[in-house]
């Protein structure tokens, strides 16, 4: 395989197919079931699945026994199912699946001047908008990086492209789809997901683990109505100062530590990672978050800031009501303060139990006697990497530095992809390669998403080369042996 002449390839494709249809994406509002619940009636999710089905039929044309569906069950988001020949290589009963999602966040107010989450604009190398690094790509580059090869005539496996839309949502409705497709999908010899992150843009980064999560709202209640606050303070407790005392239960308010409950250990193997990740990216690990003015990370030591990302809980506060905005606050007291709640977990802790667990510590002997409530949202597990084969490993080095002209990376990922779990347990024989092109300031879910371009069109041709390595792999499944390279 001539590299150069498929970066090439790649690069071209990008420049004049995928970017004006990735354009096309971003300015549609797709936004995930869990924050627009009438997604059917407004028709933005289809337009995003007639978009990129119709990108991929006119892509694939050419491709004997390509087969492109847009799935759709009654009273779910859609879904896309692409199953791809294998080429120059003997069929295979262990396909490459490859995985990405078209839901996206909401907008979120903070965009620069000029930007919108809705309008795709290109800054230098950059393309802002909502979802295209996270991650409107995937479908593209997955393609992409199969007609690279294809257009040299080398080999590559039978491919399977998943593309959901609830991922945003937790992924409530990708089980019922994988149900319907295992009998089509077999056991995947290798899983590749294109939705993480990147420690820079510098070299290929492959993610090692990603946390679970709780999420919720806590309810505390003291008043049927708002009273004046200068006759009830000092008789009605604060409603907001109980949920300060509830929080703290969990964590502690001076270091934000969590309980031991929620904790995990953590393998030594991934403390030696963490501490490699860390020493390659410096103070880019900070850099890459707008910190305002003079605030100061949680402390100074790099490794510990990596693992407190990916191997321990941690709580979030993405959402509070019971409370006026400043500019129309009045002498009244609350009845009531209401917040969002997002606990991190550790990639092995069963989410399921840290749930009830969760529940028990904020409602047990409420203060005051005050009306307490912890309303599960959902729990979602985290995952573990398997142990990389030595062929999928070398294979990540070569395409690294080939690609990027660097080594390889490993990182553990701070947030949760649920399809990974789900598949982890369902094919325990499976490898996987989890990447993606979110990295320094990209700021996925928040104001001025952006995807760098650069990184994108590598991380495309770097995908080439592993489905390449993987045409060039038996696989014994009747003996159940991992997947070891052929000479």
């Amino acid at each position: 395989m001539d590299f150069a002449a498929l970066q090439g390839h790649v690069d071209g494709v990008w420049q004049a197919r995928i970017l004006p249809a990735l354009c096309d994406y971003i300015a549609i509002p797709c936004q995930s079931p869990a924050f627009d619940p009438d997604w059917a009636a407004h028709g933005h999710m289809q337009r995003a699945v007639d978009l990129m089905t119709a990108w991929a039929r006119e892509h694939l044309a050419a491709v004997p026994g390509a087969i492109i569906e847009a799935l759709q069950l009654p009273g779910r988001t859609p879904l896309i199912f692409i199953d791809i020949p294998a080429h120059g290589c003997a069929a295979s009963d262990a396909p490459v699946l490859i995985y990405g999602h078209l839901d996206k966040q909401p907008p979120m107010p903070g965009w620069a001047p000029g930007r919108d989450a809705w309008t795709p604009v290109f800054e230098g190398d950059r393309l802002y908008g909502r979802g295209g690094a996270d991650d409107g790509y995937a479908i593209f580059a997955a393609i992409a990086a199969l007609l690279a090869l294809r257009e040299q005539s080398v080999a590559h496996p039978r491919c399977q492209i998943l593309i959901e839309a609830s991922e945003e949502s937790s992924s409530v409705d990708l089980p019922a789809y994988i149900e319907q497709l295992a009998p089509r999908l077999g056991e995947p010899a290798l899983i590749v997901a294109l939705d993480a992150g990147c420690g820079n843009y510098e070299q290929l980064w492959t993610t090692t683990s990603l946390r679970g999560q709780v999420a919720g709202t806590l309810t505390v209640r003291v008043l049927d109505e708002g009273v004046h606050s200068g006759d009830a303070s000092g008789i009605v407790p604060s409603s907001f100062r109980i949920v300060r005392q509830l929080l703290s239960r969990l964590e502690d308010p001076a270091t934000g530590e969590i309980v031991a409950d929620f904790h995990a250990e953590i393998p030594r193997h991934r403390r030696e990672q963490a501490a490699v990740a860390a020493a390659a990216l410096g103070q880019g690990l900070l850099e890459s978050f707008p910190f305002h003015a003079q605030t100061q990370p949680v402390q100074d030591d790099l490794c510990e800031l990596a693992l407190n990302r990916s191997w321990r809980p941690q709580l979030a506060i993405t959402g509070i009501d019971g409370a006026p905005r400043v500019a129309d606050a009045a002498a009244v007291m609350q009845p009531f303060t209401a917040l969002k709640l997002g606990l991190r977990l550790p990639p092995t802790l069963d989410p399921d139990v840290a749930a009830k667990r969760l529940q028990a510590l904020l409602e047990f002997d409420p203060p005051y006697r005050s009306e307490v409530r912890f309303e599960l949202d959902f729990a979602s597990r985290g995952w573990h990497a398997p142990a990389a084969a030595p062929w999928l490993a070398e294979s990540l080095e070569r395409a690294s530095q080939r690609a990027f002209g660097r080594a390889s990376a490993l990182i553990g990922g701070g947030g949760g992809i649920p399809f990974l779990a789900m598949l982890g347990e369902r094919y325990p024989r499976a490898q996987f390669l989890v990447t993606g092109v979110l990295g320094p300031q990209s700021n996925a879910h928040g104001p001025n998403e952006f995807l760098h371009l650069p990184t994108a069109r590598r991380l495309t041709a770097a995908l080439a080369q592993v489905l390449h390595d993987a045409a060039r792999i038996a696989h014994d499944t009747a003996r159940g042996d991992s997947l070891s390279a052929v000479a």
